[in-house]
C-alpha cells in the first residue's frame, strides 16, 4: 500500500504557493513537487540495505526557481529540439521562442517545468494539472494537460493526458537526472546501460536530427545488450550521449514496450523503463559543469548521471518522420478520448494525448550480470 502525504515547501514570487507530494511504498519514497510536476527524488535501497536518493536536485525552492537543467521537470509543450524554433501548421507558420542556439528546446523560455501544476490526491499517488493559454511560448491553441504519478511498490508510473483547443504539436516527457549509486556519486561511468532499440537517429552541429534512421549495427549506439557507460562514452562522437533512440516505428501496433534497463553492479540497483511513446532520449549529462550546487551540497558535473526521457521523436514537427505529433480538436465520444502515445496522427478524430512512462526501481541481491533484452 502506498502512502500518500503533502505539505507546503515554499512561495514563488508571482507564482503562487508550492508544495511538496510524498508517495511512500514499502520499498520506494518518491517527492514531487507542483512546481515543474517536479520529481525531487527518489529513495530506494541497495544491496546493502541503505537508503539512497537516486535523483539528482536541490535542497531548496530557489534552486528549482533558478534552475536551467530541468533538473526532475516536465518540460512540453514540446520536449527535445524544434528546428529554428518554428513549424507549418494548417498553412500557418508559428514562431517559437528560441533558447537554444537557433532552436527552441523542451517548450521555450518559460515551458511547463517553470509553472506551478495543481495537484490533487489519486489511488496510490497525485495528479498535476496544468492549463497554456492560447500562444503560450508562440504555440496555437489553449492546452489542458496532466501528469499523474503512481508508486506501486518498487514501480513509479507516470501517465501524460493533453488536450487542446487547436491543432497543436504536444510532446510530454520528463527530465530526471539519475545516478544510482547515490545522487552526490561524481559519475555514472560504472553503471551499465541496455536500450532496446534497432536505430538511432544522428544529430547534425544543432543537435537536429539529421532526417537518417541509422541502424544502431556496428556502431557505440548498439546498446541492445548491456554496456559500460564510461568506455562506451569514449566511442561516441561528441561530448556523450545526448541521442533519440527508437523503440518503435511508424505503422507499428502501440503498446506499452520495455525501453531500456540501467543497472550499478555495485550497489545493486537496477532502473527498467516501459513506455507506450516511440523514442527514448538517453542524455549523459554532457552539459553540467560542475558549477551547481545540488542537495546535500553536491556538486554535479560532467556525466554525473544519467536521463532516459520517453518521447516522439525531435523535430518531427518539421521533419514527420511518419509520426505526426499534431493533434486536432474534434468532437469525441468518451469511450474514444485517448490516441496511443507518441503516434499522434492528423485525423481529426480523438483530441487527447495519453501516454505511459513506467519506471522500475529494484536490487539486484546478488550482484548478477543485467538482464540481455
Amino acid at each position: 500500500m502506498t502512502q500518500v502525504s503533502h505539505q507546503q515547501w515554499g512561495q514563488v514570487v508571482g507564482l503562487g504557493r508550492v508544495d511538496l507530494w510524498v508517495l511512500q511504498s514499502s520499498l520506494v519514497r518518491v517527492e514531487v513537487l507542483t512546481l515543474g510536476a517536479i520529481i525531487r527524488s527518489v529513495c530506494s535501497r541497495g544491496r546493502d540495505g541503505r537508503m539512497e536518493d537516486v535523483v539528482l536536485g536541490y535542497d531548496d525552492l530557489e534552486g528549482y526557481v533558478s534552475d536551467k537543467r530541468y533538473l526532475g521537470a516536465v518540460v512540453g509543450r514540446v520536449a527535445n529540439r524544434i528546428a529554428l524554433g518554428r513549424f507549418v501548421v494548417e498553412g500557418k507558420e508559428y514562431r517559437l521562442d528560441v533558447n537554444n542556439g537557433p532552436n527552441a528546446l523542451h517548450g521555450g523560455l518559460r515551458g511547463f517545468n517553470k509553472a506551478i501544476w495543481l495537484a490533487t490526491a489519486v489511488e496510490g499517488g497525485v495528479q498535476l494539472s496544468l492549463t497554456s493559454p492560447d500562444g503560450d511560448q508562440g504555440y496555437p491553441g489553449e492546452v489542458q494537460v496532466s501528469v499523474s504519478y503512481t508508486l506501486q511498490g518498487e514501480t513509479l508510473t507516470a501517465e501524460y493526458q493533453a488536450r487542446s483547443t487547436k491543432t497543436t504539436p504536444i510532446n510530454l516527457t520528463n527530465h530526471a537526472y539519475f545516478n544510482l549509486t547515490g545522487q552526490g556519486a561524481a559519475d555514472v561511468y560504472d553503471h551499465q546501460v541496455c536500450i532496446r532499440a534497432q536505430s538511432y537517429l544522428p544529430l547534425d552541429d544543432s543537435s537536429i536530427p539529421s532526417g537518417e534512421i541509422r541502424r544502431v549495427d556496428g556502431t557505440p549506439f548498439d546498446l541492445r545488450k548491456p554496456v559500460l557507460i564510461g568506455p562506451r562514452l569514449k566511442e561516441v562522437p561528441g561530448p556523450g550521449f545526448d541521442h533519440n533512440f527508437c523503440l518503435s516505428s511508424p505503422g507499428d501496433t502501440w503498446t506499452e514496450r520495455h525501453a531500456a534497463r540501467v543497472c550499478h553492479p555495485a550497489s545493486g540497483r537496477v532502473l527498467e523503463v516501459s513506455t507506450s511513446q516511440p523514442g527514448i532520449q538517453f542524455y549523459t549529462a554532457n552539459f553540467l559543469d560542475g558549477s551547481m550546487t545540488g542537495k546535500g551540497g553536491a556538486r554535479y558535473g560532467k556525466h554525473s548521471s544519467f536521463c532516459l526521457e520517453t518521447q516522439s521523436w525531435p523535430d518531427a514537427v518539421n521533419q514527420g518522420f511518419g509520426l505526426v505529433t499534431f493533434f486536432t480538436p474534434h468532437e469525441f465520444a468518451e469511450d474514444e478520448a485517448t490516441l496511443p502515445g507518441g503516434y499522434l496522427r492528423f485525423c481529426r478524430v480523438k483530441p487527447m494525448l495519453k501516454c505511459l512512462k513506467t519506471c522500475i526501481l529494484s536490487t539486484d541481491q546478488q550482484g548478477a550480470t543485467p538482464l540481455v533484452i
